[in-house]
């Protein structure tokens, strides 16, 4: 039974490392065009976001046709980041309410047409935490590190648990609701 509750345990830890520490993307964007991107993040969860265009001629300056409006907004609408025309960009932030947080990516029209490529990186809850400057501020072991970070990752599955428990019933009640 302890066999089977850590193997279940150890599973949960993957599930909640993968989904937790983002990973970077880089898409494409035609000028003109939006690209939006959405994260389900829960209430009180830090989050920092990094985004960049790639120079298409490394060395040299970037186009003026390389500019982007990046938008960073709440499930109810409230902005958190906005960027005006710029190449590159960094938020962060802690969330008001749990819901999808929205980035969007808006490239002016040119003439001739524009295709920019974009890196972004975007990190929440446990991973948005830098434990480098952690351990190089505190000179902490390399193995108390790897505790904090493992009771963050725990700490984030029973928010998690906790979390997907309140969305089950409030699932069950519609269901409950609209049978009755």
């Amino acid at each position: 039974m302890c066999g089977l509750n850590l193997g279940l345990i150890v599973i949960m830890i993957g599930l909640v490392v993968e989904t937790e520490i983002g990973e970077s993307m880089r898409f494409e964007l035609d000028s003109g065009k939006t690209k939006c991107i959405a994260e389900d993040i829960k209430a009180n969860a830090m989050t920092v976001g990094k985004y960049s265009i790639v120079n298409p001629s490394e060395g040299q300056p970037f186009p003026d046709s390389h500019k982007l409006v990046v938008r960073v907004s709440s499930p109810k609408g409230n902005n958190y980041h906005l960027g005006d025309l710029v190449d590159s960009g960094t938020f962060a932030f802690t969330a008001a309410e749990s819901g999808d947080y929205t980035t969007c990516f808006w490239a002016n029209k040119h003439k001739p047409p524009v295709k920019m490529t974009i890196e972004f990186d975007w990190k929440s809850g446990a991973a948005a935490k830098d434990w480098s400057k952690v351990a190089k501020a505190g000179q902490v072991e390399t193995m108390e590190i790897e505790l904090k970070k493992l009771h963050d990752t725990v700490s984030a599955i029973h928010e998690e648990m906790f979390y997907l428990r309140e969305r089950y019933e409030t699932t069950i009640a519609v269901i409950i609701a609209v049978n009755s």
